[in-house]
């Protein structure tokens, strides 16, 4: 009778960063959300790529979000910068080429 027991190494689930949208507050995974970026020279970018240097926020594709977030100053809040006229303009236009008005986060600020 062996005092070892033999340990048997089962693949762990992949672990997947999760974010909140500061518009609903809806926490979802990271790959979901758009992240907004303020760069160390001060500009306000989308970054769809996720690994942007700077100060970074998250929002649902949901139109209603990104009118909130940029209505309410939740962007502004957020990254910590006051947004310029023309930087929300360029995240409106952003907003409006992404999905269905209605699709994506809560909008109405539900927590799941």
């Amino acid at each position: 009778m062996s005092t070892t027991a033999k340990v048997v190494n089962k693949p762990r689930p992949r672990h997947i960063p999760q974010r909140t949208c500061v518009a609903c507050r809806h926490t979802t995974g990271k790959r979901e959300l758009v992240r907004i970026v303020r760069t160390p020279q001060g500009t306000v970018e989308v970054d769809p790529t996720g690994k942007k240097s700077g100060r970074g926020a998250y929002l649902c594709q949901a139109q209603q979000c990104w009118q909130l977030a940029l209505k309410k100053e939740r962007l502004d809040h957020a990254l910590k910068a006051k947004l310029t006229p023309q930087d929300k303009e360029a995240l409106l236009e952003y907003a409006h080429s992404l999905a269905i008005p209605g699709e994506g986060g809560l909008g109405n600020g539900e927590k799941t």
